[in-house]
Formats: C-alpha cells, structure tokens, sequence
C-alpha cells in the first residue's frame, strides 16, 4: 500500500494535466466585461433599429438601418487606436463612439434634425466595427489555452445576446412604440456606461505585455490574476517562447501580411472564412424569414416574436458551440456547420419552391429558417473569430484582424448589393448559390487548415510551415497529413 502510495504521489502531477481545467473567476468576469461593451453592443445596435417605423418614414433614408455597412469605415482606425490604446484602452476608448451616438441620436427626434441620426448611427457603426476587432484580439490573449476556444466564444455569445436583448427591447410593449424610438436608440449607452465601470479593474493582455512591451513584471501580475497564483506558470512559458520567436520584430502592417509567403496560407484562410461568414447565405435567411412567417399564417402583429425566436436560436446555438468547442474542436463544428447549411440549402429551395402546393409546406420552411440559424450559429458564426485568433502570433494578430474585419464588412456590403439581382434572377434558387459557397468552404477547410484546439500559436503556425515545406518538395497541394479529421 505504502509503495503504491508513493506511485501515486509521483505521477500526481502528470495526473493533474488530465483534469478539466475550470476559468477563474477573474477570467469570466473579464470576459463579461470585455464582451458587454464590445459585441454585445454590435448585436444590439443591429437588432433595436429594426423596430422604430418612424425612423424610416422620418428620416427617408433606409441604408440608414443598417449598422455593419458602417462598420466598413472602422478598418482604418484599428492601427491607430491599437498603436495609442492597447487592447484593453481601445475597447475602453471605443465606448466614446457609443455615448456620442446615443447622445445626437436621442437628440435627433426634439430638435427635428435628421441629420444627428445619420450621424449616430454612423459612430454606431464605427463602434461595431472595432469591437468586433479588438474584442475577440483580448479575450483570446487573455485565456489560458486549454480554455482559449471555450472563453473565445464569449465573442459569439454576446453579439448574439446583444441581438436577442435588442429584439426583446423592440417590441412593442416595452420600447417598440414610435412614440418611444428615441428612448430606445439611446439606450447603447447602457453598455457603454457598464463597461466602463468594470473594465478597468482588468489588466492588459498578458501576451501584449511581455511581447510587445517587454514588461516582465506586469505580465506575470497579469497572468496571476486572470489564471490564478498557482496555474499560470505553463501560460508564461508559451509567452517566453513566443516571445523569443518573435525576436524583437515589430507589429506588422496589413500590407505586410499580404508579401510575407510564410503566413500565405493563414492568410489565404482569413479570406476564406471571413469572406463566406457573410456570403454563405445568412443573410438570404434573415431576408426570407417575413414571408416565411406570413406564409405559415402567423399574423403580422405576432411576426415580431418569431422574429424573437430566431435570435434565441442563434444565443442558444452559441452557448452550445461554447461548451462543444474544446472537446469537438475547431475543425470538426466549422466543417459541421457548413455541411448542414449546405443541406439546409437544399431543403429551404424545395420548401420554397413548392410553398403554395400544400398548408403543411411553409411549417417545413419555418423549420428550415430554424435549422439554418442554428447551423450557422453552431459552426461558422461562432468558430471563425476563434481560427482569426489562433492562426496569428503576437506580431501578426493585429494586422490579420483589420483584415479579416475589412473583407467581413466588404463582403457583407457586397452580398447587400448584388442579393436583390440574385433574387429577381434566380427567386427561391437562389439558395443554390449559397449551396455551392458552404460546400467549397467545408472542403477548404477540411484539406487546409489543421485542428488548433489545445495548441500553442507557434505550434500553430510550425503545421502551416509543415505544409508549405511538403508542398515545396512534393510540388503538389495536398491535404495537412497531420491533421486529424
């Protein structure tokens, strides 16, 4: 007994290593604070514009409801504000753009000047777009790495709240009434306020601190507090080491990402998977789900709270995809994902195609509305900012997320002028075209990239060497032959 004792107490480290790992306190209570200001904010804004009618009729001008079309102006001011105010000071400053918004757009209905709305809901804009940038840069440097999936989807999981919060605040027997518009445009200070108050009892990114700064000392009291004084140890070696790999180079420019060939198939996969996050056919979703509704006969007073509806699948599917991410890993839910958009393509066409032939038919297309929310929400909507995080080391993040942010909006903004013409073209075959995009990404993303839970970033980054080094001596592109399916 005594000699197994004395075993037990050898390997009672090494048995520690297979433990679940559970987030502190501190970590969850960052990320809260992170996220409510951040894409939080971006999901409400979007959400609570769609109730006010009297914004549209007043103001004339319909491009206005749209948030994230503005959010394509925010690129540019993520160097700058990055470069002056950390990770952490930048979502801290980014709340100015939120309590400016609220400010001229709860001003615009009493004085009668539109123009303070137009001006609101561009700084709304301007305030989505680097949060969804900066947001997800923090939480995932701030996790340790057995954790990094789980914590990064607080990501996912707040702008969907956000958006949920925002449709519930819409109807009409809280802030829905014209009468209230105004009320409810200006409620985006709320976040603001409450991030303001929390955020800054957290410290800055440990990884940011020691890499970019060289401050050794504030790094570990960092680590200390988010990871605990006895579980930090292994996350400041991965930094060290990172560190050290880095060699003293400086944050690169997006220009720079595009001409350094090591970093060509992480950037070739940003395109890819921040690109189809729009054009994967979401949107098309969104815009069919009214008729869909009328459709199956649910009055137009009570489409609202169907419309409610779709955005608890979507919170839901992000809860899911937040306790699914560790242990199914990356690849699997994104590839998932895309693979039942894919069939939910083909059923929602047949659905729609034969909608009037039988009453039972648009109850199929409601499930199919449903069913794809849900997809996207398990998969791509959730995983892509996650892969935007682990794919980049510490030099090249900043650069990869003012990519990946400009051609997420690019995107977004093309699919809103081109949809009507494919529309009009092609009515509900439309959906066909979507089909061909989810099953492209899907087979990208099975060849191409590896799985990254549980890695460290420059293990990372040495797999994507691997496969440019194999493609170099087989001169032939082939799928990671370590990377498990």
């Amino acid at each position: 007994m005594g000699k197994d004792s004395g075993e037990l107490k050898e390997y009672q480290p090494l048995l520690k290593d297979f433990k679940e790992p559970v987030p502190s306190k501190s970590l969850l209570l960052a990320v809260w604070a992170a996220g409510i200001g951040g894409t939080f904010q971006c999901g409400y804004n979007t959400s609570i514009i769609n109730a006010p009618t009297k914004v549209r009729t007043w103001a004339n001008v319909q491009d206005i409801s749209n948030v994230k079309v503005l959010g394509m102006l925010q690129p540019c001011l993520n160097e700058f504000l990055i470069l002056f105010f950390f990770r952490k000071g930048t979502l801290l400053f980014n709340n100015t753009f939120a309590l400016l918004a609220a400010f001229f757009m709860g001003l615009s209905y009493p004085s009668s000047t539109f123009e303070l709305l137009i001006v609101g809901r561009f700084l709304t804009g301007v305030n989505a777009g680097i949060a969804i940038c900066v947001q997800p840069m923090y939480i995932g440097e701030i996790a340790p790495r057995a954790l990094r999936g789980a914590m990064a989807m607080g990501t996912s999981i707040f702008i969907t709240g956000g958006i949920l919060t925002g449709q519930v605040i819409g109807l009409n027997e809280l802030l829905g009434k014209e009468e209230y518009w105004p009320i409810l445009l200006s409620t985006v200070c709320i976040p603001a306020i409450m991030q303001l108050l929390t955020l800054p009892w957290f410290p800055e990114s440990p990884r940011y601190l020691l890499i970019d700064r060289g401050d050794d000392v504030a790094c570990k009291k960092a680590l200390m507090w988010f990871h605990g004084p006895d579980k930090y140890h292994g996350e400041k070696e991965d930094i060290e080491r990172e560190r050290v790999s880095a060699g003293g180079i400086k944050p690169k420019k997006p220009w720079e990402l595009f001409t350094d060939t090591s970093l060509r198939w992480q950037l070739l996969t940003l395109v890819v998977i921040h690109m189809s996050q729009q054009l994967n056919g979401i949107n098309a979703i969104y815009f069919y789900a009214d008729y869909v509704f009328t459709q199956a006969g649910i009055p137009a007073a009570k489409i609202p709270y169907a419309t409610v509806g779709t955005g608890a699948c979507e919170c839901i599917t992000a809860l899911t995809c937040g306790l699914l991410i560790e242990s199914l890993g990356r690849r699997a839910l994104i590839i998932g994902g895309y693979f039942l958009m894919s069939v939910c393509c083909v059923c929602f066409t047949i659905a729609l195609t034969f909608q009037e032939s039988s009453p039972w038919v648009p109850y199929l297309s409601m499930m199919c509305v449903f069913a794809f929310i849900l997809s996207f929400g398990l998969g791509p909507g959730g995983v892509t900012n996650i892969l935007t995080t682990e794919l980049f080391t510490q030099t090249s993040r900043p650069a990869a997320y003012m990519i990946g942010g400009s051609i997420n909006w690019i995107a977004f903004f093309f699919i809103g002028m081109i949809f009507p013409f494919i529309v009009n073209g092609l009515k509900q075959y439309c959906f066909l075209v979507f089909l061909v995009v989810c099953c492209l990404v899907a087979t990208y993303i099975f060849f191409v990239v590896p799985e990254t839970k549980n890695k460290t970033f420059l293990e990372i980054q040495s797999e994507f060497q691997s496969r440019k080094k194999l493609i170099a001596a087989n001169g032939t592109e082939g799928p990671l032959l370590s990377t498990p399916i």
